[in-house]
């Protein structure tokens, strides 16, 4: 079997708060000749927590086994701002496709840098209702918002998966992280994907996005076929890019 037949392998990444669950919409719409493997990130589910001070690189070692070269990496929000990071870390992938995450989480017709500051001020009194506000504020531009949300609880339950240390590392990197840089200068193709009514992505990141109809920042559970379609097709392009490279 060359590389061009065989099956599209993808790895799929969540972001702040929300662990592989998320993914789960998506499990009766992907193509046959597709290898979807959902991973967590260190402080998640089952998976152990990384050594305090958490760094890029002790990341950079929890995940290289989770990580294949042979695969597209699917980051989604955070995970796709960390998965960015680790191009510098780690050998590169086929491609890389970003949904709802561009070169920097902050930016002002986004969410500000002043915002985000108030949000981990809030963690830091109280993690857990925090977390329960950020599922609600993420899901606003999709187009039942209120369903989206009770998906999310329903999918997740009362508490994150994750430990508060995991979650204040989280925001840290959500608030410092600038892969601008790193991505322009990317060892492989990249693909944004942003939803239409995403209210935390900015304009400069919506404008070399690719557009998601009628979702928001949490596609899987509004639009889950159409985001299969896009995340399939767009994986199919990357890894032929990478082939012919």
């Amino acid at each position: 079997m060359s590389r061009l037949d065989a099956p599209q392998r993808l790895v799929l990444l969540s972001g702040w708060g929300i662990d592989q669950r998320i993914w789960q919409p998506l499990d009766t719409y992907w193509p046959a000749h597709t290898e979807v493997h959902t991973v967590d990130w260190p402080g998640y589910g089952d998976t152990p927590a990384l050594a305090e001070p958490a760094t890029l690189d002790t990341l950079a070692s929890a995940m290289a086994d989770k990580l294949p070269s042979n695969a597209v990496w699917i980051g989604w929000s955070l995970g796709g701002l960390l998965a960015s990071a680790l191009l510098d870390k780690l050998p590169a992938p086929r491609g890389l496709v970003l949904i709802g995450s561009g070169g920097q989480f902050c930016s002002d017709d986004g969410v500000s840098k002043a915002e985000l500051a108030s949000f981990q001020r809030a963690f830091s009194r109280d993690p857990d209702a925090t977390w329960r506000h950020f599922l609600l504020w993420q899901t606003q531009g999709e187009p039942n918002a209120r369903h989206a949300h009770q998906q999310l609880r329903a999918m997740l339950g009362d508490t994150p998966s994750a430990t508060n240390s995991t979650l204040s590392q989280g925001l840290h990197w959500l608030a410092t992280l600038d892969n601008t840089q790193r991505l322009q200068e990317a060892p492989c193709p990249v693909i944004q994907l942003v939803g239409e009514h995403d209210p935390l992505v900015a304009s400069s990141t919506r404008a070399q996005a690719v557009n998601l109809a009628h979702a928001g920042h949490c596609p899987m559970l509004s639009q889950p076929a159409q985001l299969v379609a896009t995340i399939a097709s767009q994986a199919a392009l990357v890894a032929k890019e990478h082939v012919c490279t």
